[in-house]
């Protein structure tokens, strides 16, 4: 496992440090690795590689928080594969993840998120569901209403994305900290606050 870490610029001195593990897991090709480099490094990954399992890091700050988000890029995941240990303990939030232009992976992500729950039992892990490859309405197999209804049956919010035209990408690792962060106030809702910074 390797891990790869954004360069910081100072901003501005955070009141709050805190360090969040968050995992992307979902069915092979449906753009994992693409959503978290968009999103890390501002980079689209066109080629389709295998991941076996890698961890990003990257520091942003929001609301006067300086959150160290350490994000476990899996490998593949079917109804048959296990999680590994790094994928299961210490997790603040998981982000199941499908392509909009497979009907496989939205069936999978299903048994993945099934499989999920009896890995962590009787614990409360925040997690999103996200569609990626929303821009290639051509070759659209699962509408938006079908995410938004499978995420609403499990009571998690729904994001639709584009890590290739960068739509939608840091709304996904935002909303899942503020679904980590529902119980801490860190991340109330407020209108006026700014977006997130990067670092």
């Amino acid at each position: 496992m390797g891990l790869r870490a954004s360069h910081e610029r100072l901003l501005s001195l955070p009141q709050i440090d805190v360090q969040r593990k968050i995992v992307v897991l979902g069915f092979r090709g449906v753009g994992k690795s693409a959503l978290i480099a968009r999103f890390v490094d501002d980079n689209f990954l066109d080629m389709y590689e295998p991941t076996i399992e890698y961890t990003f890091r990257t520091t942003l700050l929001r609301k006067q928080v300086r959150f160290t988000c350490d994000i476990l890029d899996t490998s593949a995941q079917d109804e048959y594969s296990t999680l590994s240990r790094q994928a299961s303990v210490g997790v603040h939030g998981y982000i199941l993840v499908y392509s909009a232009v497979s009907r496989t992976s939205f069936e999978n992500v299903k048994h993945i998120h099934d499989k999920l729950l009896r890995v962590i039992g009787g614990q409360t892990i925040p997690m999103i569901l996200v569609a990626t490859k929303c821009d290639l309405d051509d070759f659209r197999e699962v509408s938006i209403d079908e995410g938004k209804q499978v995420a609403k049956a499990w009571g998690y919010p729904f994001v639709p994305c584009s890590a290739k035209q960068n739509w939608n990408v840091e709304e996904v690792f935002i909303r899942l900290l503020h679904e980590v962060e529902a119980d801490s106030g860190l991340l109330a809702e407020d209108d006026d606050e700014p977006n997130c910074a990067i670092l």
